[in-house]
């Protein structure tokens, strides 16, 4: 399947983004704080169109379940790997095969430029988050965003701004808040008291999480733009291991497993309990086993988060 060439206006340029100058512009010193769900209000209207920026595995996971549970139409997919762009695209013949051809693009620009869309799931990687939100946005589109929500908190912070400031909608991707078996017990177990003052929480994960081997650097496929995926981010020689699945193994790009795991259970602990920010956080923690490959996240860490009354402890060790 070949699909269409980008618009060459729209050609890729050498990636040098100032995120500090971007954070400047954008941010507006505003908290960091929910704001409500995109999808409760979609059933029995029109289909909503709807536009994916990243369309590799979990971003076209999120845009499977949209479409099992709302009406949609998927207009246009994006992401600068051809060869994830024709899969997703492939993908959705069959998902809905009575859906229009969705648009699809290299760049993310170039697709909100082209194609109005009423929600945008960004299931790009962590480094491209708030640009692609943010863009999303002013580009006059809902979000759904997967987490963690950005870089660091002022990026969090932008991203809120400029929601506000365009009156639109964003969903972060921490999915538990909306799971049944965790609804029934916020309700029926820790809401009703059953067990009482809560004044410690464990939180863990323990799965090989992080690339371990070692490649050479290698010429870039012809099906992938680097620059492009790279962006904001330092641009690596390439291996194959971030693009290749592996960037959250990697700081430039990601968080590590506290950015992938920890959010999922902290946001949980925080929600279930009524928790706000906490007092003081401390962390320690390293490359201790997996001392052979490239990664550069830590295998093993551990982290306190204080609240008065309280202690949430994290532990990961892959």
């Amino acid at each position: 399947m070949t699909l269409p060439s980008p618009d060459p206006s729209f050609a890729s340029p050498s990636f040098h983004i100032n995120r500090r100058r971007f954070l400047k512009t954008a941010a507006g010193g505003l908290a960091l704080s929910a704001l409500g769900s995109c999808g409760a209000d979609l059933i029995n209207q029109r289909p909503k169109r709807v536009g994916l920026i990243g369309s590799g595995w979990y971003g076209k996971s999120d845009l499977w379940r949209l479409v099992q549970v709302a009406p949609v139409e998927i207009v246009a997919l994006c992401d600068p790997d051809r060869r994830i762009l024709e899969g997703a695209f492939a993908i959705a013949g069959e998902r809905l095969p009575s859906n229009p051809a969705p648009r699809t693009f290299a760049d993310y620009r170039e697709m909100l430029a082209k194609v109005p869309c009423d929600i945008i799931l960004v299931g790009s990687p962590d480094h491209w988050h708030a640009l692609h939100a943010i863009a999303a946005i002013e580009a006059g589109a809902d979000v759904y965003l997967q987490k963690p929500v950005s870089a660091d908190v002022l990026e969090g912070e932008a991203i809120l701004a400029a929601a506000r400031r365009h009156g639109r909608v964003v969903q972060i991707g921490t999915q538990r808040r909306s799971t049944p078996h965790f609804l029934d017990a916020k309700r029926q177990v820790i809401d009703a008291g059953l067990l009482g003052k809560v004044g410690h929480v464990d939180m863990c994960c323990y799965f090989p999480m992080r690339a371990t081997d070692n490649p050479p650097v290698m010429p870039v496929p012809d099906h992938l733009d680097y620059e492009l995926w790279t962006g904001p981010a330092p641009l690596r020689p390439y291996v194959g291991l971030p693009h290749g699945r592996w960037w959250r193994s990697f700081m430039e790009y990601g968080n590590g497993i506290m950015g992938d795991m920890c959010v999922h259970m902290f946001d949980a602990a925080r929600w279930l309990l009524g928790l706000g920010w906490p007092k003081r956080i401390t962390s320690s923690g390293g490359i201790h086993v997996q001392t052979g490959g490239q990664s550069n996240t830590a295998d093993t860490q551990s982290a306190t988060f204080e609240y008065d009354g309280c202690t949430c402890v994290w532990q990961h060790r892959s």
